[in-house]
């Protein structure tokens, strides 16, 4: 894939970043000597807090109370911006009139959520190229796992086919994400939906890589379920979302007992008691919520939706091309994709580096440039083993991950970005790329704590040259 805009136009666009993330302005110490500003490149882990969703919760702060149940002001305040922010997650979805917005943890959670609601005895369809989020928490459900297609294509045929199979009349469910969290590639969630509807089946969307990136519209993709993170959302603090139809939320236990999922609780004569529970979305979010997490999810949609992705996604297009035509002149490094040259992709993209420890390679990014990406297998562990098949990562001093009984030691590096990344943070990245491979390391690293570190025992002679 190469850039889709060049010149003047293009350079300007993508000189600063749309949106002031905090960090931006950190200085960490480099191994060489000297402080350099850390350039954030693991926004699919988790991205840095908008500046905007942090002046909105320090602004609530001092009227923070207790939420639904208080008569005092702040009490009433906090519930009504509770509220309020369920209903900006659903303009920024997208959802329909009856659909439910539930607050949970993070997108793990809402997952789990999900699978602790399915009716018993669902089939359950998820590919195997899912984070480990959607890939297993289907424990009271049938689970077919479906391979890993090679085309947007090959994945509809894929799914098409394993739900012509299905027999008789149990309730099924396709689990899918919208945009890889180890590729970036974006998965066709609208014709995998279809098709799901197709043969009686309802959809989940993982959206925790695709919210940040692109709109998600519920009822446009005409997915039953969305599920997604607030700390890839630029929002901190820990919450989650679980969109979409409210029947199976309504019909299931609660999917945690207490405060706030009750509506009435009573003694019984025999010494139990009778339980009724709420069918809205309190059903699920018992106990006192996290409502400054959850007004920093809103804040960051805001935030999001006025910015106007239709910019945000076009710029970002301009440093996904960047980086991979970046990549693609530096000798011995291999992107890794599931779908091919030219699929469309967020800014996620994982690589491997000949003749290097993918650990090593990513600590040497940090200590000696500032930059900090991740290593490893991104809790993705069938999709990354399908992508590096036979390559086995490069033996190195340290670092080096716990491989599975009988399997070799597979590993990769991800960059990630997003609407907070400024240009000079994708351009030093490169520039790293290229030194390193070209020079190699100027510090060695040892293993602590199964991490690759700098050894401070003193600096080697290997000057760049």
């Amino acid at each position: 894939m190469s850039a889709s805009a060049s010149g003047p136009a293009a350079s300007a666009a993508c000189r600063t970043a749309p949106l002031p993330v905090l960090g931006r302005d950190v200085l960490v110490p480099l191994v060489t000597g000297g402080e350099v500003t850390y350039a954030a490149l693991d926004y699919a882990a988790s991205a840095p807090a908008l500046q905007r969703v942090w002046d909105d919760v320090a602004a609530y702060a001092p009227y923070y109370g207790s939420v639904h149940r208080g008569a005092g002001y702040l009490s009433q305040l906090s519930t009504d911006l509770f509220e309020a922010a369920r209903a900006e997650v659903a303009a920024f979805l997208g959802c329909r009139p009856d659909d439910q917005v539930v607050f949970t943890r993070s997108t793990t959670d809402s997952l789990n959520l999900l699978a602790a609601a399915v009716p018993e005895g669902t089939e359950v369809f998820v590919f195997e190229t899912e984070h480990h989020a959607s890939l297993l928490p289907w424990r009271r459900a049938r689970v077919t796992y479906l391979s890993a297609p090679r085309t947007p294509a090959q994945a509809v045929e894929t799914l098409e086919k394993a739900l012509a199979g299905r027999e008789g009349n149990a309730e099924a469910l396709v689990c899918v994400t919208g945009a890889s969290n180890v590729t970036g590639e974006l998965w066709p969630v609208r014709e995998l939906a279809a098709a799901a509807h197709a043969h009686g089946a309802r959809i989940v969307l993982d959206a925790a890589q695709l919210a940040p990136h692109h709109p998600v519209d519920i009822a446009a993709l005409d997915v039953d379920y969305v599920a997604f993170s607030g700390h890839k959302l630029y929002a901190p603090f820990g919450s989650g979302v679980l969109a979409g139809r409210a029947d199976w939320l309504r019909e299931a236990e609660p999917y945690l007992a207490g405060g706030g999922a009750s509506r009435t609780v009573a003694r019984r004569a025999d010494g139990g008691v009778d339980v009724e529970w709420h069918t809205s979305a309190a059903r699920h979010e018992a106990g006192s919520p996290n409502v400054i997490g959850v007004h920093a999810i809103a804040s960051a949609c805001r935030a999001l939706r006025e910015a106007g992705f239709d910019a945000l996604v076009a710029r970002e297009r301009v440093l996904v091309g960047r980086v991979l035509t970046g990549l693609a002149e530096v000798p011995g490094v291999r992107v890794l994709s599931l779908f091919g040259e030219g699929a469309e992709r967020v800014g996620v993209i994982s690589f491997v580096v000949d003749g290097w420890n993918s650990s090593h390679f990513a600590a040497a990014l940090s200590a000696e440039y500032g930059i900090g990406v991740r290593d490893g297998l991104f809790c993705a562990h069938p999709l990354v083993r399908t992508l590096l098949g036979g390559e086995q990562d490069a033996p190195g001093e340290c670092g080096a991950p716990e491989a599975a009984p009988g399997e070799r030691s597979l590993n990769a590096i991800r960059v990630s970005f997003g609407a907070g990344t400024p240009d000079e943070h994708v351009d030093r990245f490169l520039t790293a790329v290229g030194e390193l491979v070209r020079d190699g390391a100027a510090w060695n690293y040892r293993t602590e704590d199964g991490r690759c570190v700098p050894d401070r025992s003193g600096r080697p002679e290997r000057p760049r040259g």
